[in-house]
């Protein structure tokens, strides 16, 4: 049903698949305010990154992880541009293919391939946790790793299975060219000019806070979040905030962690008052 969200104002910060969830919301009528909290850029150096394609296509790992979607969708950036696709997309399918989350699934179903195994959570401890379950012993292990991430935990849990460890980081995160951004959407909130921010990862409450202890001004990150309906895609982010002391005001049908199915939740929970700037007018 379009227009469910007709001439609300939803914040939503921008990380790595917002631009789809923007457009969903639009579609539902919204405005939406998009605040982009960081820049993503292709790794800094390509030598290791070509080096583990390079790894993988010689000799295909047993397994491997892929914790991003867009870790896989940079690593096919560097594929193509070495001339690789056909043989790396081959090695690919030669192994098991694990998925932290639905998001790395969905770009390994973009290059015809489909993961043998999602996390229930989309995190690391999700991840260890599934891995926990397989004999891993004596398995070369491929793992796609993210920026501003201690994966040290996870990388020791597979060795200490007994697999060999491969790690792969094919991109890099530029935040401080997005910190106005954030402050902007922080006054935003706490002049009470927001209907609801809906959050989709966990990344998203760390840097909001992180910004506004380094801006001074995490009182008023508070203060607009206290006014400002918070919409939780899932257990994941609704954990993260719950250990910040904040909470979740809107949250999906159990088991339909997905941004659909989020944007029902937000019409339903909404609808019962008008939007903001109309009782503004």
């Amino acid at each position: 049903m379009a227009d469910r969200l007709n001439g609300y104002r939803i914040l939503i910060l921008e990380t790595r698949e917002e631009a789809q969830f923007s457009r969903l919301l639009t579609e539902q009528g919204a405005d939406v305010l998009q605040c982009p909290m960081f820049t993503i850029h292709d790794a800094p150096d390509p030598a290791p990154v070509e080096a583990w394609i390079r790894r993988s296509i010689e000799k295909p790992f047993d397994d491997v992880v892929l914790m991003t979607g867009e870790g896989l969708r940079r690593l096919m950036k560097v594929v193509r541009r070495i001339g690789a696709e056909h043989t790396f997309v081959a090695s690919l399918g030669k192994a098991r293919k694990f998925a932290r989350g639905p998001k790395p699934g969905k770009a390994l179903r973009e290059i015809g391939l489909e993961p043998q195994m999602t996390t229930e959570k989309p995190t690391s401890e999700g991840v260890a946790e599934m891995l926990s379950r397989l004999d891993l012993r004596g398995h070369r292990l491929g793992l796609q790793l993210y920026p501003d991430k201690d994966h040290s935990v996870l990388i020791g849990a597979i060795k200490a299975q007994g697999a060999e460890v491969d790690t792969v980081l094919p991109y890099a995160y530029d935040a401080q060219a997005a910190d106005a951004n954030i402050i902007a959407a922080i006054d935003e909130m706490a002049a009470g000019r927001i209907d609801a921010i809906a959050l989709t990862n966990l990344g998203q409450i760390r840097r909001l806070i992180e910004v506004a202890r380094a801006r001074g001004c995490e009182d008023r990150l508070r203060e607009g979040l206290h006014r400002t309906p918070i919409a939780s895609v899932g257990p994941a982010v609704s954990d993260e905030l719950k250990s910040h002391g904040l909470r979740t005001d809107i949250y999906p049908a159990e088991d339909a962690f997905f941004m659909r199915p989020l944007i029902s939740a937000m019409a339903a929970a909404l609808g019962k008052n008008p939007p903001r700037a109309a009782a503004r007018g």
